[in-house]
């Protein structure tokens, strides 16, 4: 038993995830309340920012266990796993809520919510090819279409509504990073919170699919991961924040290339609408200005100590320059006989 040790190759070299000590009782304890067979080993993950995260071998089988930090509120528990849940059932390769005995997923550990799921096969890609951002533009087109009779809602407190707040967190400091940069900021909030579409198609949206939370198994998806930013938004919202995540070359270039195949495999799936597709560089500027902010809070407020390397929030700035200038989804690489 380790909450320590060296996290698998697909792992980013800087981050080391595991906030909360477990010990080796207390995890036999709650894992009595499963029927997964008897613990045989566990190690601490070094994936993700938000939770602590196990890699768990009971039985014969192999499990992710989380223990949800502050950040997340108990209460969205039930929609993020309700929602893992009913995707799973409706054939979207995405972990499984373990169920314990008593038929209920979510338990206490370590004085934190605590909850198991199915362990999926696959790495991320640290380069992404045009085939796997074809790949991601299927598997989030056929969770949107999954989700759309998925009873649960949740608010995202991270889209239009949100930014402002997370503004005044860092507009003192935003200089000290670039100059000018509080300035700009200012500028494009003021211009998104004008111009922000609120009647586009709405549903479940995955919200942080970046290539770290999406799986494959050479040029296969395996599967989709770390739903606890999912919430109803926007749908074609998602997209955008794809074409951020997954479609910009690590000298902050745009390959329409990537973003040919995301899209065009996007919507040979679930097609977009006319509104949807006029909205694009829109949504776009949103979705960037979104983790500018949120890398900016964080890179701001870094506790001392930290064991995670908060991310480069000009990463976002320099995408936000490129999506200003977009006039059209012609931008992005799609024709205008995919729009047919």
């Amino acid at each position: 038993w380790s909450s320590s040790c060296p996290a698998p190759s697909s792992t980013p070299d800087n981050a080391m995830a595991v906030y909360t000590d477990v010990p080796a009782e207390a995890l036999e304890a709650f894992l009595a309340r499963y029927e997964t067979g008897a613990l045989v080993s566990a190690k601490g993950i070094a994936e993700g920012v938000e939770n602590s995260n196990f890699l768990v071998h009971a039985g014969d089988d192999t499990f992710i266990l989380t223990l949800y930090e502050k950040r997340v509120d108990p209460a969205d528990l039930p929609f993020f796993l309700g929602l893992m849940e009913h995707l799973a059932t409706h054939d979207i390769s995405c972990p499984l809520p373990v169920k314990r005995g008593d038929g209920t997923v979510l338990g206490e550990l370590a004085g934190r919510p605590a909850a198991m799921v199915t362990f999926l096969e696959g790495v991320w890609m640290r380069r992404p090819s045009a085939t796997h951002c074809a790949g991601v533009g299927t598997g989030m087109a056929r969770m949107h279409l999954a989700g759309a009779d998925f009873p649960g809602k949740r608010r995202n407190a991270l889209s239009v509504d949100g930014w402002r707040p997370l503004f005044e967190q860092a507009a003192d400091r935003a200089d000290g990073v670039q100059h000018g940069l509080r300035a700009a900021i200012a500028e494009e909030l003021g211009f998104l919170e004008k111009h922000w579409p609120h009647d586009l198609p709405a549903g479940v949206i995955h919200a942080d699919l970046f290539p770290d939370n999406v799986f494959f198994l050479g040029d296969r998806l395996s599967g989709l991961i770390d739903f606890y930013f999912a919430c109803t938004d926007t749908l074609a919202y998602d997209v955008a924040i794809c074409l951020n995540a997954w479609c910009f070359e690590p000298d902050h270039s745009y390959n329409v290339t990537k973003g040919q195949s995301l899209l065009g495999a996007y919507i040979n799936t679930r097609p977009l609408s006319e509104a949807e597709l006029a909205a694009l560089p829109l949504l776009a500027r949103g979705a960037a200005l979104r983790f500018l902010l949120t890398r900016l809070v964080d890179w701001l407020n870094v506790p001392a100590g930290a064991l995670v390397q908060p991310k480069n929030p000009l990463e976002y700035f320099r995408k936000l320059r490129f999506h200003q200038k977009a006039e059209s989804v012609r931008d992005y690489g799609l024709a205008e006989r995919v729009r047919a």
